[in-house]
């Protein structure tokens, strides 16, 4: 309800009772519900108190806003409305009720009232002012503010610029941010948790590390961080896949007690699933005093990010046992988990309940999820079916999703339909192009793929480069695909041209057939050994002592580059060329026996791929090449097949056995499922140390 100031709004008789004005305004302080506080409203004007003495309304007004009730602004604006002359203080305190409730727009009314009654802001206006913008991500409405703070003369307020920060960064205008940072004469630690927060939460985590290093190096001494400021150090880390940074992050807040914050354990759960590290968000997910629904919702989705969808459905199941009521996020994990694991039937049941057992009508993520689920599933013509029948007009995103469907099922007619809505929706994306043209070249039209990349030249359409992260020495290092600016290039180069040399040697031949350029076989080989990830992996073996785990973190998909088959052998045959021994395995490593082939299993983790290198002090390279050509022939494996390759290890080699699973393979990603083969006599010693590791890219 948007506040008046009218007729209404008139002096009113009111007694002198100091006795009344004294109880009423102890019983206003103390009030915390809005019925009591209407008794309390009735019994000062039953006593001759009313809204025309200042002192009353003034307090009454605060009290109202305060209140922790659903939403106690409509009462506050009608009481607000027969003050007959509020002052500065009433003013700001109904811009602040309306900038906290979840209808921030009254706010700039109300300051439009303020000004229209010759009343001048003072520096608590703009703080709420602007916290009512950055709600309405309202850039208009904040700069005029931002300029009305100057003309004021109040910019110059601590807590005017903390707010200012806060907005520039929910609208996402990093660098207005920054500059105005960098211009405050005096910063305390709300204004650095401002900045380090924008730049966490908007896709911008290295410049939220670099600030947070800066803070505490400051020359003043430092700032020493609280809790707010590590969730935000924790969210750029997990963006990051900054393991090593987080684990730090985590023994700093044990050490001072904040773990048990419920906030700070959500954060570190979704920080530990990002990373891949599920059995330390499981530990702190266990070790968490009050689980709320975001807790159980971060752990929901970080087990199906990683390829655990039984186990994500599992918590969710326990989580409906607690009586929590799920979110449209959790739901959002639920399908997300169906569709990488291949359960149709699954992810349509659970759609379905979301309206009828939980009130949550579908959105657009939702949808989005079970086109996915069809399209992965194989069932393209069904994906296309279902969005032309979706009650909410599909968006880019939906549409893109089933391109990404038609490209890996081969499905051009469908494809070249999807390819027209989005031109039409989102023209000039690059990812678009990207798709078609591996559809395309999947099909074997070249030609077309070239007039699509001379299109992007000519419409200025750049690909968004795919570049590895690995984390080394407090910092993060990136590669892109035939980077020679880091300064140790020349060694890079020489290490991938040793490996490469050396897997020849050893009958490894890179598989070109997914490359998607119509280019010679030496180009393409040439192509495959310099991308980012290779440039990355040899970085790390130069850098590291053996036994180091390494993590390479992707911003793309390797597959685009990469087949399933020649991927998975470079990484493998990498400890033939080093000593140190070191064995080259996914994220998505999992632990876990094949099932059916009922359900198709498609894991990838939110367009990122992680690797990690693990120190085996027992290795035989005859073995293991004989155990590797013999998996590596196996386009689908089954339960059957994974048996006979444990089977087959010698039992007095501790020796981890691969199982390599082609991206449509068959699998069931349950770990529980692994525990009675484990158990059984006749298996190597290593597996039942829970060294059988299925690896799967997708």
């Amino acid at each position: 309800m948007q506040p008046e100031r009218g007729p209404s709004a008139v002096a009113q008789p009111t007694s002198s009772n100091p006795a009344a004005l004294r109880r009423c305004i102890e019983l206003l302080q103390t009030c915390k519900s809005l019925p009591r506080l209407k008794q309390i409203h009735a019994h000062a004007v039953r006593h001759g108190v009313t809204l025309g003495h200042h002192v009353l309304a003034k307090h009454l007004v605060f009290a109202l806003v305060s209140l922790p009730a659903a939403d106690p602004m409509p009462y506050a604006s009608s009481v607000f409305a027969q003050v007959p002359a509020p002052g500065v203080f009433s003013y700001n305190t109904m811009i602040r009720g309306y900038a906290e409730s979840c209808h921030p727009r009254p706010a700039l009314d109300v300051h439009r009232l303020m000004l229209a009654a010759d009343v001048p802001p003072d520096s608590h206006t703009y703080p709420f002012l602007l916290k009512a913008c950055a709600k309405l991500l309202s850039l208009r409405d904040g700069e005029r503010v931002h300029c009305r703070s100057v003309k004021d003369g109040h910019d110059a307020c601590i807590f005017v610029q903390n707010t200012l920060l806060h907005f520039y960064a929910a609208c996402g205008l990093f660098e207005s941010a920054h500059k105005l940072f960098e211009r405050m004469s005096h910063r305390n630690l709300i204004s650095w948790n401002s900045v380090i927060n924008g730049f966490a939460i908007n896709g911008r985590p290295n410049e939220a590390l670099t600030l947070f290093r800066e803070m505490v190096a400051d020359e003043d001494g430092g700032i020493e961080p609280d809790g707010f400021t590590m969730v935000s150090l924790l969210c750029a880390c997990a963006e990051l896949g900054a393991l090593a940074l987080g684990r730090r992050s985590h023994v700093y807040l044990a050490k001072r007690g904040l773990d048990r914050n419920p906030h700070v354990g959500n954060a570190l759960i979704d920080f530990y699933a990002k990373c891949g590290s599920i059995e330390e968000a499981y530990k702190v997910f266990d070790k968490m005093d009050e689980r709320t629904v975001v807790s159980w919702t971060c752990l929901i989705v970080g087990l199906a990010m990683n390829g655990f969808g039984e186990e994500s459905l599992d918590l969710f199941h326990a989580m409906e046992r607690e009586r929590l009521v799920p979110t449209e996020i959790t739901l959002v994990g639920v399908l997300y988990a169906c569709s990488h694991c291949g359960l149709v039937d699954d992810g349509f049941r659970y759609f379905n309940r979301m309206t009828r057992e939980y009130g949550i009508v579908p959105k657009m993520e939702h949808y989005g999820c079970m086109v996915d689920l069809l399209g992965r599933a194989g069932l393209v013509e069904e994906a296309h079916s279902y969005i032309m029948n979706m009650p909410l007009e599909p968006n880019a995103v939906i549409w893109r999703t089933l391109l990404g469907a038609c490209a890996m099922h081969k499905r051009l007619a469908i494809g070249e339909a999807v390819w027209a809505r989005l031109v039409e929706l989102d023209p000039g994306h690059s990812g678009d192009y990207v798709l078609l043209s591996n559809l395309y070249a999947a099909v074997g039209q070249w030609g077309i793929v070239h007039k699509l990349r001379r299109s992007m030249l000519k419409g200025g359409v750049k690909k968004m480069p795919g570049h590895s992260l690995v984390e080394l020495g407090n910092r993060m290092h990136e590669f892109v695909m035939g980077d020679r600016s880091h300064p140790q290039s020349q060694q890079i180069y020489e290490m991938l041209e040793e490996i490469a040399t050396r897997l020849r040697l050893e009958g490894y031949m890179p598989r070109t057939t997914n490359v998607l350029a119509d280019i010679e076989e030496e180009e393409k080989e040439t192509a495959l050994n310099y991308h980012s990830e290779r440039l990355a992996i040899a970085f790390a073996l130069l850098n590291t002592a053996p036994g180091t785990p390494i993590r390479i973190v992707k911003n793309l998909r390797v597959t685009v580059v990469f087949s399933q088959q020649d991927y998975t052998a470079f990484r493998i045959k990498i400890p033939l060329c080093n000593s140190d021994e070191r064995i080259l395995v996914g994220r998505s490593k999992l632990t876990v026996m094949l099932k059916s082939k009922s359900q198709i299993g498609c894991n990838e983790a939110a367009n990122r791929q992680e690797l990690m290198l693990y120190h085996r002090k027992t290795f035989h390279p005859e073995h293991f090449l004989q155990h590797f050509m013999v998996l590596n022939s196996l386009s689908q494996p089954s339960t059957k097949s994974a048996s006979i390759a444990m089977l087959a290890t010698p039992p007095s080699l501790h020796l981890p056995v691969f199982v390599l699973i082609h991206p449509m393979a068959t699998i069931n990603p349950s770990s529980k499922r692994l525990a009675s083969t484990r158990s059984r006599p006749e298996m190597p010693q290593a597996l039942a140390h829970g060294s059988l590791e299925i690896l799967y890219q997708s």
